[in-house]
């Protein structure tokens, strides 16, 4: 059975950006046909600053509002690398490091968007390298632990802005109708030699260095790449993934599957049967997030 997540929504006012309960997110992960255990994790989250009562004589205290409004979508894959338990557990550490950075950075989500845009993304970069720090710092203590390392691709939308960092080869696409665009690079070996030339592109996918990562939370590198685009097209979808999706399901017919999506759970559960009736040999890990006018 696939594990899953939905996000609780709550009204908000908010007239220049979606309501909470606009919001449609989804999230899931299978181990996939062929794989024992699964080795992904994800996240997915809203954030908001919050009034933590610890004390008051006011009667009827319950009804204080104690949670503020959204100021961020937060949607995270990591996909253990090597097959081996170390894997499973440094994708696990990528996720609760970068969940703690964001619990205690409540101020940096205001700098998105404005003059210090700069500051904001070198602070994504900080989370994605505390997480290569907290695995290599793990691995080292486990000498005898398997490879720890992970991919990781993680967006957050402070509206109308999307910032993605992506570590590894999972990926996230930005659909528009008519339009599905692949936001992020796979850095993997393959693409790399793409990128110089000498490797053409249509062999990408066929040739076994695109298995290879350049770049993976709590391996040798990690380059963790920011990017960022606008979002505010209310018709626009973020789906983010691991490669167990896409091994099996190619991105025209994802987007296919988008045209035709009634909600970001059915599109989730529909991706997942599809990748899984043609094999399924990987973990799957799945996410989406629109914001549609009601």
């Amino acid at each position: 059975m696939p594990t899953e997540v939905r996000t609780t929504r709550t009204s908000s006012v908010e007239p220049d950006r979606p309501r909470d309960d606009e919001l449609d997110l989804f999230g899931l992960t299978h181990t996939g046909n062929v794989r024992k255990n699964n080795q992904d994790h994800f996240l997915l989250a809203t954030v908001h600053p919050q009034v933590v009562l610890h004390g008051t004589s006011l009667p009827e205290a319950e009804r204080m509002p104690m949670r503020g409004q959204r100021v961020a979508t937060l949607m995270l894959v990591a996909d253990g690398v090597g097959g081996t338990s170390g894997g499973a557990e440094a994708s696990q550490l990528a996720v609760e490091a970068i969940m703690n950075y964001v619990s205690g950075s409540l101020r940096c989500y205001h700098l998105a968007g404005d003059s210090h845009d700069g500051e904001f993304e070198e602070a994504l970069r900080t989370a994605a390298f505390e997480a290569h720090a907290k695995v290599r710092a793990e691995a080292a203590s486990h000498p005898d632990t398997p490879k720890m390392a992970t991919t990781l691709t993680i967006a957050i939308v402070t509206w109308p802005w999307v910032y993605v960092v992506q570590v590894g080869d999972s990926r996230c696409y930005r659909y528009v109708p008519g339009d599905m665009h692949q936001m992020t690079k796979d850095q993997t070996m393959a693409q790399a030699l793409a990128d110089q030339g000498a490797l053409p592109r249509e062999k990408i996918t066929m040739s076994p260095l695109n298995n290879v990562l350049v770049s993976a939370i709590g391996g040798d590198t990690a380059e963790p790449d920011v990017i960022r685009f606008d979002i505010r097209d209310r018709r626009s979808l973020l789906l983010l993934c691991t490669d167990g999706l896409t091994k099996h399901v190619s991105d025209a017919e994802i987007a296919d599957h988008i045209d035709r999506m009634t909600s970001a759970e059915q599109l989730c559960r529909d991706l997942l049967a599809l990748a899984l009736e043609r094999g399924g040999s990987d973990n799957v890990t799945i996410l989406a997030g629109r914001a549609p006018k009601q």
